[in-house]
């Protein structure tokens, strides 16, 4: 696929969206909408006891409460190492600390209409401690689970979040 033309059709402080224009591979002129966000960092912690850390929040675009690993991306102007973003996504959503962050993987989140990926990091030996959650994290829950409770969650419906599920999964191959 060649790509002929491209232009920014809408833009906020999350996200842009563009329309390529392209040359698909018979020759035929094509048209791709675009989602471009940025990178994101989304953490598994995980206790000694194999129990789980998830948080649940209000998600406008679903109009719905979710259930999810903790999550997020650099808020704008800020920056830092993929590491440090799983440490500060952690403890903003949780209030935990992890000893330590490991690289299970890096993941796209969307791949036919988006250019966001995420880096998943499994967290041990973690240690409990106040959250810090900006301003639209307010009405953020935290809950621990097991492992069997995940499981049971997610053939309910009750755990929908798609990259909590991929990373799950991901994390549950490394073992």
């Amino acid at each position: 696929m060649e790509p002929v033309s491209s232009r920014e059709v809408y833009r906020n402080a999350w996200m842009s969206v563009r329309e390529d224009r392209v040359l698909l591979p018979d020759g035929q002129p094509g048209t791709y909408g675009v989602v471009d966000k940025p990178d994101f960092a989304l953490v598994v912690p995980r206790e000694d006891d194999g129990d789980l850390w998830l948080v649940e929040q209000y998600r406008y675009p679903v109009a719905r409460r979710v259930w999810e690993f903790p999550q997020g991306s650099w808020p704008a102007s800020t920056t830092g190492s993929p590491v440090e973003l799983a440490a500060a996504e952690l403890r903003e959503e949780t209030g935990l600390r992890a000893a330590h962050l490991l690289h299970v993987g890096h993941l796209h989140e969307a791949p036919g209409f988006c250019s966001q990926g995420f880096d998943v990091w499994l967290a041990t030996g973690l240690v409990p401690g106040p959250p810090s959650r900006e301003a639209t994290e307010q009405d953020m829950r935290c809950r621990r689970v097991s492992d069997a409770e995940l499981r049971r969650m997610a053939r309910d419906g009750e755990l929908v979040d798609a990259a909590s599920l991929a990373a799950y999964a991901l994390c549950a191959l490394q073992a």
